[in-house]
């Protein structure tokens, strides 16, 4: 079977307060930049499995996703090909 690199990204629920993204967004100006709106930090993980084909290595790390990688509780997560 072919490998597939599979792109997870893990961010915080919208209404889970976010400190470390806080901490950024409070920093900014005093670096010159100007204030976001809002910054929220997150996770990213990269995985390769072998897949019969993109569709499958999707949906094999969407579940490791649910069940390792992203709290399903606090964490919102999606899935693309590298």
């Amino acid at each position: 079977m072919p490998v597939h690199k599979v792109v997870v990204d893990i961010l915080l629920k919208p209404e889970i307060l976010d400190p470390q993204g806080q901490a950024v967004a409070n920093a900014l100006p005093s670096l010159g930049f100007a204030a976001p709106v809002s910054v929220r930090i997150g996770k990213h993980a990269e995985v390769e499995v072998d897949a019969a084909g993109p569709d499958e290595a999707l949906e094999q790390v969407a579940k490791m996703a649910e069940v390792l990688l992203a709290n399903p509780v606090i964490e919102d997560f999606s899935v693309r090909l590298a």
